[in-house]
């Protein structure tokens, strides 16, 4: 009796989330390779300005959003939030 059988599937990486810090820029071009076009959502921390940007993924392309998808809260709302020490 076998227990077990085999599955064929392809496999992708891919995350929810990605965080960026520093990058030293925030548009959507600047946001590291690392990130696959799958990857939901981005954010993008500024320590020296204690800043931090939602990037979201919108037809294949990361555009500038108020709120993240996932985490309510605005990139305003969460910078205050942060220990920036």
């Amino acid at each position: 009796m076998r227990w077990h059988r085999r599955i064929d599937a392809e496999f992708r990486i891919s995350a929810e989330i990605v965080i960026d810090a520093p990058s030293g820029n925030t548009s959507p071009s600047g946001f590291p390779l690392c990130v696959s076009r799958t990857t939901r959502t981005a954010l993008s921390l500024e320590p020296q300005e204690k800043t931090v940007a939602w990037l979201g993924l919108d037809a294949g392309e990361y555009k500038h959003r108020k709120r993240s998808r996932l985490v309510e809260l605005s990139a305003s709302e969460l910078a205050e939030r942060l220990d920036w020490a």
